[in-house]
């Protein structure tokens, strides 16, 4: 972790199997980080090396970060010049993150009773907000997306529901509730009646997850805003088709 004066140190975290290997239990752990601190994940390909142990690889990686102006494009560059060879014996994944606050004018949040009728009304009050936020050509694809997770909770979770609006870069949708069920993407018979929600959100979002809490899940929609997704007519309608 670099914070945003260049003091860099190595959180102590619960000892865990790598990301992506799966089929594997984890221990979460939580840091809290203020504004523009820096997130710097390895593998330990970067670090060691024939010529050096992992302690040297540690101290070489702190000097390269040390620099509070760095951006994470930065970063990379600075770590991959400083500590790879020409010709790596290891394979090597470096991600570098870096922290930042939303204004609270672009959050919104709605505690959202358990009942298939609020659905409506929550949808009605995101439309305003957008409107606020000067986000009509969104709109459309903002509340279809937002319906679909919003009933989706609501008929397979568990209380409290809560939606979550949140405007960067990006329009994010957040609906979290109670259970810890993920819902998943399939392909829909043309007898069904149901099972068509998520490809839909798929669609029309740039990119979908869940993204479980300590009580319960989070199911997030991230809507680019330099342009406005267009899914394939053809293939919707071929899903859609009854």
């Amino acid at each position: 972790v670099v914070d945003p004066g260049g003091r860099v140190t190595f959180p102590d975290l619960p000892l865990s199997p790598p990301l992506g290997v799966g089929g594997h239990p984890f221990e979460a752990g939580e840091l809290d980080l203020p504004e523009g601190s820096r997130l710097v994940l390895f593998t330990d390909g970067l670090i060691e090396d024939r010529r050096r142990d992992i302690d040297e690889g540690l101290r070489m990686l702190g000097a390269a970060v040390a620099h509070p102006d760095q951006s994470p494009e930065e970063t990379c560059r600075a770590l991959m010049e400083t500590m790879l060879p020409d010709h790596p014996s290891d394979d090597v994944a470096l991600l570098v993150a870096r922290t930042r606050l939303l204004d609270p004018s672009r959050v919104a949040l709605w505690d959202v009773p358990f009942d298939a009728s609020a659905v409506s009304r929550v949808r009605t009050e995101v439309s305003r907000r957008l409107v606020d936020w000067e986000l009509e050509e969104v709109s459309f694809a903002t509340e279809l997306i937002l319906s679909e997770l919003l009933t989706n909770a609501i008929r397979y979770g568990a209380p409290p529901v809560r939606v979550r609006m949140l405007l960067g870069r990006t329009l994010v949708c957040e609906v979290s509730d109670g259970s810890n069920t993920s819902p998943r993407l399939r392909r829909a018979a043309t007898t069904d009646e149901g099972g068509r929600g998520l490809f839909l959100v798929s669609q029309f979002a740039d990119r979908w997850g869940t993204r479980y809490v300590a009580h319960g899940k989070v199911i997030w929609a991230e809507q680019c805003l330099d342009r406005v997704s267009e899914p394939d007519a053809a293939m919707l309608l071929d899903e859609m088709a009854w």
